[in-house]
């Protein structure tokens, strides 16, 4: 079974956990490490063969378009991670609406692609944000992957699917393609990306990836950033929940990624989808 590689394409001073200390206003006072730590990726992929969708950010687009050009003409799929990594939740629907129009509109100037799937920043599209997903149809988008089937703080809604699946909204159907998840017990475990990849086992993750292909019937969707394969970034302090979600396992993730690559097959999202050709069951948030 082939899964599904996606990159959320942003710099290391973009993250949710940083948005209190880090002021928008002053992202372009940051050394940017975005380019070589993107090249570096795309050296890895190309080595291993491996097409991935990258869910660009809009602000990245506009400061470097030629490196989301060199990411297009690399043969990956490009689609859509907000405009200013604000978190669907913390938006009014026209706020939402128009910083995804306005990152559609320049990572397509960028890429010269068509862009059709969307990921909310920090996966926040849960219950009280799901009017996000008419809007995303209304604009245009296919599919979704922001939804995040577990139990956690900040995101996630606990009872989601656990496989793709079709939304109805208002303005026509949208397909959604969660996040993967173990089921333990009566509880959900995350797996397959960020820092439950960095943060656990290697061996969590292979066995849990062959249990959801072999035993369940299930294609995982693997997430990764590119500030992930970067010990050397700057440090922003921060309390230490923030310190070990974003610097922990740094110096791990380049050799795990390779393993993963070597042991299951990944194509872009949105040509699993087409390979899945998903039923016509519906489900809600």
């Amino acid at each position: 079974m082939r899964n599904a590689l996606t990159v959320d394409l942003e710099d290391y001073f973009h993250v949710s956990a940083y948005a209190g200390r880090v002021r928008l206003e002053d992202w372009d006072n940051y050394p940017s490490r975005v380019a070589q730590n993107t090249d570096r990726l795309l050296k890895i992929l190309d080595q291993h063969a491996c097409r991935a969708t990258f869910f660009v950010l809009g602000w990245v687009a506009e400061k470097k378009p030629a490196l989301v050009a060199r990411v297009a003409a690399a043969g990956h799929e490009i689609a859509c991670h907000s405009l200013l990594h604000r978190r669907v939740f913390d938006l009014t629907p026209q706020e939402f609406r128009e910083d995804t129009r306005r990152a559609k509109a320049v990572i397509e100037d960028a890429s010269g692609k068509h862009v059709v799937g969307y990921r909310a920043p920090s996966f926040s599209i849960t219950k009280k944000s799901a009017w996000a997903l008419d809007i995303l149809a209304d604009e245009g988008f296919q599919y979704d992957s922001s939804v995040f089937p577990v139990e956690h703080p900040s995101y996630g809604v606990p009872m989601a699917p656990r496989s793709p699946c079709w939304i109805d909204t208002p303005s026509g159907r949208i397909l959604e393609f969660p996040m993967p998840t173990l089921t333990i017990g009566s509880r959900r475990s995350p797996i397959g990306g960020g820092a439950y990849f960095r943060l656990l086992p290697y061996r969590y993750t292979l066995w849990s990836m062959r249990y959801l292909n072999r035993q369940e019937n299930f294609p995982v969707c693997v997430y990764i950033h590119p500030w992930e394969l970067d010990p050397e970034q700057p440090r922003m302090g921060g309390n230490f929940s923030a310190r070990v979600r974003q610097y922990f396992g740094l110096r791990g993730t380049e050799s795990k990624l390779k393993k993963l690559l070597r042991d299951f097959e990944f194509c872009p999202l949105g040509s699993l989808i087409e390979e899945l050709k998903p039923t016509d069951t519906r489900a809600s948030l």
